[in-house]
């Protein structure tokens, strides 16, 4: 590709500037989202097992329906910022308007089929029949917030691409202590039981959407920009997505196959598996934290006819991805003392984790530069590529994941499958920045 010119050292800080600027409040907003899940089973927990097993179903289907739908945020931030750097803020907040209705419309094709198959669902998961009914009652109150979650999600990526990831830290914020509250309120003081946790879950969830929705409704009419429903956008917004759908559902059935594999190897491989997947999502908050900048920055830099500036930004984002992964990659070869009996006493499971582990932390350079990459081409909008790309590494990773119980591998063995494909990520993500074919400047694509 035709390479920029090297930035000068006040350059450099002015990217630092934007990046940090941006990446800070981003890394506690997506903190911040999994606590929900730990103020609930805190409070759940004390009802029963049955009950705590009911939220581990529910919340495992419910969390996968959302993830699916990510695209909602991930394709508005760089729609919006595109028309952010092009200086047309009026179709800029439109642009994200559309990836609300679409949030809207999914959210109530998600409720009109979790309400009558719900029983069918859990059934799948061969629950006892007290945890089967508590989770069937969990997931039919919960998906009536599944509309206010996307719109979270839609919203969030209007922000993002207006350059703004403080107020979804601070509505993120807000949204955990009141679902705390009310959870306790509703579970214990109204006497509910698992149904109050579904309950005050939702109320957060729409509480935290009608705060976004004042937020934008705000700035549409500040700037003139026209709030109804277009069902050309509204398209639009969808046909953006779909790429960034199937590069979802590849990256979650990686993830899927990597537990299966795990559950093949022994009670102890998956218990381990588990724990690593834990400390390793926690990491990816992290560096996703720099992709969410990238996504932002870069749209913005493409959609004001910056290429040079686009490709500046970028190298310097793959720096911080780099550092930030050595630097996490560190910390968990220091802190593992500390860490790893705070999740498990078993020796048995220990010993398991531990080599597994500093592959995990060998690695996590590689999952820098992995993320910030993937957050760079999905600003510049290369869906179709990021997707084409994740089924390639979907398919380098099954069958080497695969053979690892059939060749008498362990865990360790698994998780060197797992850093094949990060590193087949990484090498498809790098060929197309070099290449150059992702700058594509102006307010649209």
């Amino acid at each position: 590709m035709t390479q920029a010119p090297a930035p000068s050292k006040n350059a450099r800080r002015h990217h630092d500037r934007e990046i940090f600027a941006l990446a800070v409040p981003a890394f506690g907003a997506l903190v911040a989202e999994p606590l929900f899940l730990m103020v609930d089973s805190a409070v759940v927990g004390h009802l029963g097992t049955p009950e705590l097993a009911a939220l581990g179903i529910a919340s495992a289907l419910l969390s996968t329906a959302v993830s699916v739908f990510v695209f909602l945020a991930y394709a508005t931030t760089a729609a919006v910022a595109r028309r952010v750097g092009a200086g047309d803020l009026p179709a800029a907040i439109r642009q994200g308007m559309d990836g609300i209705w679409l949030a809207l419309l999914l959210g109530a094709v998600v409720i009109a089929v979790t309400l009558p198959t719900a029983p069918w669902v859990v059934g799948l998961f061969g629950a006892s029949e007290a945890a089967a009914d508590h989770a069937t009652t969990y997931l039919r109150i919960s998906s009536l917030g599944i509309p206010a979650m996307l719109v979270v999600l839609a919203a969030t990526g209007i922000l993002r691409g207006l350059q703004n990831t403080r107020t979804p830290l601070y509505v993120a914020i807000a949204g955990f202590t009141a679902n705390a509250a009310l959870n306790i309120g509703l579970v214990y003081g109204a006497g509910l039981g698992i149904a109050g946790s579904a309950w005050g879950t939702v109320i957060a969830q729409c509480g935290m959407a009608l705060a976004y929705l004042v937020v934008v409704v705000r700035g549409a009419r500040k700037h003139g920009a026209s709030l109804r429903p277009d069902a050309a956008g509204i398209r639009a917004s969808a046909q953006a997505g779909v790429p960034l759908l199937v590069r979802t559902l590849s990256l979650r059935a990686v993830l899927m196959i990597a537990t299966a594999v795990a559950a093949r190897l022994g009670d102890v491989d998956v218990a381990a598996h588990q724990i690593i997947l834990s400390l390793w999502s926690l990491m990816a908050f992290a560096l996703d934290a720099i992709a969410i900048a990238g996504q932002a920055i870069i749209g913005r830099y493409l959609g004001a006819n910056d290429a040079d500036g686009a490709r500046q930004v970028c190298r310097r984002m793959v720096q911080w991805g780099v550092i930030s992964g050595v630097l996490l990659g560190g910390l968990i070869i220091l802190a593992r003392p500390l860490f790893i009996p705070l999740f498990t006493s078993d020796q048995a499971v220990q010993d398991t984790l531990l080599p597994a582990l500093l592959v995990v932390a060998l690695t996590q350079p590689i999952a820098g530069v992995v993320f910030v990459l993937d957050g760079v081409l999905m600003g510049a909008g290369d869906g179709p590529y990021l997707a084409g790309a994740m089924v390639v590494t979907l398919a380098v990773f099954a069958p080497a994941a695969l053979l690892v119980p059939v060749l008498g591998g362990g865990l360790t063995t698994l998780w060197w499958a797992m850093t094949l494909m990060m590193t087949t990520r990484m090498l498809t993500l790098w060929l197309r920045m070099r290449s150059g074919r992702w700058v594509v400047t102006g307010a649209t694509r």
